[in-house]
């Protein structure tokens, strides 16, 4: 249950299939067989393919669900207004553990996907097509398939396509990071906020969504309107592309159609017969209780009004076997690792937000949840991206969705459960841009409280009531590696250092203890 997932792991499909046909026939398919199972695709000008988006009610497959057809309206009004040509973004970055869709779409229908975005392209006028990835296989895969359809990024060219290659980050798959790598810079978030309809790629209107989106548009411009209409919900239409991971014994990629009730889909991939709990939307979304979950319908409104979030489509239950409190505690130190480390509200609030739920935990009481509200309420609406509005709601979420386990924690001595790990949390990130493995630590003995580390790296180390510094459970990310060794250097007592972390870069459900005296409320400091 707890290892990683592939990149393309098993596939099913319930009723008929749409993105996945011929799924059964080839592992991948190549262009030739992506024409004779799909057949070809007539072009279609800007308004009919908005409208056409407009009445299948396509929405954005990423996360946010923006309506795409108000998305290519604004890039279309935009060109024409500037006088410019828009560019067109494939976001098949799919960097969070447990989500896999993309990936196995980009794997083994890669043409589907370039169909929908070579539609937009010509609808719009644009002459320049940006995939952006985050894998060797997908890479692999999508270069492959430009190769096979004559496309590269030639001058002189009716379309330039390229594949942005990024690293496996959190971060990378947001619009704004990939739009700014796509021109040369880094990988992340920029301070100043644009909306890319307005302003992307090459300061261009750029028209950006995610690979399951483009696929669906160009199943809806081959079958119609009134047929893909016929598939799902009347105010949802059509299939979702989920994972399902976790507590389950057949992890998989499943293709559903709206309004299919999901404890079928959990039963499908061997998820427990009432999970005690199940994360919906994957580590930006939200969690349902077992009850909840048994009564949820696969759709985006469907888990909104039961407190649920498509999201990204992640699907990940748990058992009672396993404490969910501290299953999440694993989560939010992943999500704080992941920071790109340029916000404060977020490089600061994050870690904080991991330790207070650790502090809960330890039974710090109800000081210590509130201490966690209020840190999760402050990260909000304060970062260049969306990273530390998800990774609160999260938190929100799990302390909404578990209520007995929290009163057991707050009020008592813990559920006794132990945390088996059972949500796939392993670094996947090449070495390059992976967590360091590294971890600061204090050696008791010499620390005379002078709190010139707590200045020089307060993402890692804050100062409790008495004076003494706690350090951050979470291993020292990458972005902090320089800032750490400098607090090392600087140690007037050099009571501090930083040691290799013998235990996995995800950290345990639960911290290791501080000295006598130095203690839990130094844990807790962070709240202030």
């Amino acid at each position: 249950m707890n290892a990683s997932l592939p990149d393309v792991p098993e596939v099913r499909v319930v009723g008929l299939p749409l993105l996945t046909s011929g799924f059964d026939l080839v592992e991948r398919l190549d262009l030739a067989m992506h024409l004779k199972v799909h057949g070809p695709l007539e072009p279609m000008a800007g308004e009919p393919l908005a409208r056409l988006a407009e009445q299948i009610a396509l929405r954005g497959r990423g996360g946010a669900g923006f309506p795409f057809d108000r998305k290519l309206r604004a890039v279309a009004d935009a060109a024409i207004r500037r006088g410019v040509r828009p560019v067109v973004v494939v976001n098949g970055s799919e960097d969070e553990p447990a989500c896999r869709k993309d990936t196995v779409l980009i794997n083994r229908a890669p043409h589907l996907i370039l169909d929908g975005a070579l539609l937009a392209a010509e609808a719009l006028g644009a002459r320049t097509l940006v995939i952006g990835v985050t894998r060797d296989s997908t890479e692999a895969s999508m270069r492959t398939a430009l190769a096979e359809r004559g496309l590269g990024d030639r001058r002189g060219s009716a379309l330039r396509a390229r594949v942005q290659r990024n690293p496996v980050r959190m971060v990378t798959g947001e619009s704004s990071a990939l739009v700014r790598s796509a021109d040369g810079g880094p990988p992340l978030p920029p301070g100043r906020k644009a909306r890319t309809s307005e302003y992307g790629v090459g300061g261009a209107p750029t028209l950006l969504s995610n690979a399951e989106t483009f696929a669906q548009l160009a199943v809806a411009a081959r079958i119609g309107a009134d047929r893909y209409c016929r598939t799902g919900l009347r105010e949802e239409p059509g299939t979702v592309l989920l994972t399902l991971a976790g507590a389950v014994t057949r992890p998989m990629v499943v293709e559903v159609p709206t309004g299919v009730p999901l404890r079928y889909v959990l039963q499908l991939a061997g998820a427990p017969a009432l999970p005690q709990g199940v994360l919906t939307g994957g580590y930006h979304g939200k969690w349902l209780d077992g009850v909840t979950a048994n009564e949820a319908v696969i759709s985006r409104a469907g888990l909104e009004a039961c407190g649920g979030a498509l999201g990204a489509g992640a699907v990940l239950p748990i058992g009672e076997g396993t404490c969910p409190l501290g299953e999440s505690l694993r989560v939010a130190h992943w999500l704080a690792s992941e920071s790109a480390g340029q916000c404060g509200p977020c490089y600061l609030g994050l870690p904080a937000a991991a330790r207070g739920l650790a502090d809960v935990l330890q039974g710090g009481g109800p000081t210590a949840l509130e201490a966690l509200r209020e840190v999760t309420r402050t990260v909000k609406r304060r970062g260049a991206c969306k990273h530390p509005d998800g990774s609160a709601a999260f938190l929100e979420s799990t302390i909404a969705a578990f209520t007995d386990d929290l009163a057991a924690h707050v009020l008592g001595d813990g559920c006794g459960r132990p945390v088996a790990g059972v949500l796939p949390l392993q670094a996947e990130a090449p070495p390059a841009q992976a967590p360091s493995g590294r971890r600061l630590a204090v050696d008791w003995t010499l620390c005379q409280g002078h709190g010139l580390c707590a200045d020089i790296v307060p993402e890692l180390i804050q100062l409790g009531p008495d004076g003494f510094p706690s350090v951050a459970e979470a291993a020292v990310p990458r972005y902090s590696e320089a800032r750490a060794s400098r607090a090392v250097r600087r140690c007037p007592a050099l009571a501090l250092r930083i040691e290799e972390d013998p235990a996995p870069v995800i950290r345990p459900a639960l911290p290791t203890a501080l000295p006598p005296g130095r203690g839990r409320r130094a844990l807790g400091s962070g709240r202030q």
